[in-house]
C-alpha cells in the first residue's frame, strides 16, 4: 500500500551570523559577486533597490551554518528581458534561506535544482511568463512559507503554475517532503496554484489561500491543487474561484497519485463551469492499493458537492 503522509522535521532555523559573516549589496554586480563568494554561515543583505540580471546560487551552506539571502520586498530582482530565463536559480546549493525579497520578470521566478533544505520565506514572486517557484531535480525538504505569488503564466499557455514540485513524466525526480505553508497564491496565476508531480512523496500543503481566476484549461489546469505524487497532506487551505474543481488527484503512473489526505480545507466553487464541479475530484481511488482520504471536516460552497461520486468521506 502506498504510504500515507509522514511527519516531517521542522524547518531549519538560520544560524545567526556574527558581524564578520554579513555583507550588504546595493546593485546586481555586487549581488552576483556576493553569491559567487558565499560561504557557510554568511548573510547577504540586499539594500532596497532594483537588481537587474539572472542570479545564480551554486555554493552550499551546511546544516549547522546556513547561508541567508535577505532583503525587504523593495529589494527587487528583475530579469532584464521578459521571458528571459530564471530570476533566481538555486543549483546544487543546499541549506540556503531566501527571505523577504521580490523576484519579477523573466520566464521563471525562483528555481531550486538539486538542492536540499532550501527555505523560501516571505518573498514576493510575480510577473513571469511561466511558473513562480519550482522545487526540481530531487530537491528535498524544501520549504515555501509566508510568501505571495501572483501574475504568473503571462504568456497565456497554461504553463504558469504558482508552485511546481517535481517533474512531469518521470519518477526520477525525488523532490520529497516539500512543505508549502501559509502562502497567498494568486490572483492571476496562469496554471494550478500548486502542481505536485509523480515521483514525489510526503509533502505538506497547509494554511494557504488560493485564487483560481487565472486558470486556463490549456494544459488541464482546472483546479487549485493537482496531486500526482504519494503520501501528501493537504490541510487548512482556502480556495476561491476555479475553472472546475478545487483539488484533484491523478495517477499519471501506476502506483502514484495515492495516499493523500485532505482535511479542514474550505472551497468556494462559485463561478465554476460545466458539470462535475467538486471540491475534491479523486480520479483514482482503491482503499487497498491507492487510498485517498477526504475528511468530513472539509467544507464547500457552490459547485456540485464536496467529492465526486463513489469516493467515501471521512
Amino acid at each position: 500500500m502506498p504510504p500515507g503522509p509522514e511527519p516531517t522535521p521542522p524547518a531549519p532555523t538560520p544560524t545567526p551570523s556574527g558581524p564578520g559573516d554579513a555583507v550588504t549589496v546595493t546593485d546586481g554586480a555586487e549581488l552576483k559577486a556576493a553569491l559567487a563568494a558565499a560561504v557557510p554561515g554568511r548573510t547577504i543583505r540586499l539594500a532596497d533597490g532594483t537588481y537587474r540580471g539572472n542570479f545564480k546560487i551554486t555554493r552550499p551552506g551546511t546544516a549547522e551554518r546556513r547561508v541567508t539571502l535577505t532583503g525587504s520586498p523593495r529589494a527587487e530582482l528583475v530579469t532584464p528581458n521578459a521571458g528571459g530565463g530564471y530570476g533566481l536559480h538555486v543549483n546544487g546549493a543546499s541549506h540556503w534561506t531566501i527571505h523577504g525579497i521580490t523576484v519579477t520578470g523573466g520566464q521563471k521566478g525562483i528555481m531550486v535544482d538539486a538542492s536540499d533544505h532550501v527555505v523560501i520565506d516571505s518573498v514576493t514572486v510575480h510577473g513571469l511568463t511561466m511558473e513562480g517557484v519550482h522545487f526540481r531535480n530531487s530537491s528535498s525538504h524544501g520549504v515555501l512559507r509566508n510568501s505571495r505569488i501572483r501574475d504568473t503564466g503571462t504568456a497565456g499557455n497554461g504553463m504558469g503554475e504558482g508552485v511546481y514540485v517535481g517533474s512531469a513524466n518521470t519518477l526520477t525526480d525525488r523532490s520529497d517532503h516539500v512543505r508549502i505553508l501559509d502562502n497567498v497564491i494568486g490572483p492571476r496565476v496562469g496554471g494550478e496554484n500548486v502542481d505536485i508531480k509523480e515521483g514525489t512523496t510526503g509533502g505538506v500543503v497547509s494554511g494557504n489561500t488560493f485564487y483560481g481566476d487565472g486558470l486556463t484549461g490549456a494544459h488541464y489546469d482546472d483546479s487549485w491543487v493537482d496531486v500526482k505524487g504519494n503520501g501528501y497532506l493537504i490541510e487548512g487551505n482556502s480556495g476561491h474561484g476555479t475553472l472546475q474543481d478545487g483539488y484533484q488527484t491523478h495517477s499519471q503512473r501506476p502506483g502514484w497519485g495515492c495516499g493523500t489526505v485532505f482535511r479542514a480545507n474550505h472551497s468556494d466553487l462559485t463561478g465554476a463551469r460545466g458539470s462535475g464541479r467538486y471540491a475534491f475530484d479523486i480520479t483514482h481511488h482503491d482503499p487497498r492499493s491507492c487510498p485517498v482520504t477526504v475528511a468530513g471536516d472539509n467544507t464547500v460552497v457552490g459547485g456540485d458537492g464536496l467529492v465526486n461520486p463513489g469516493i467515501p468521506i471521512g
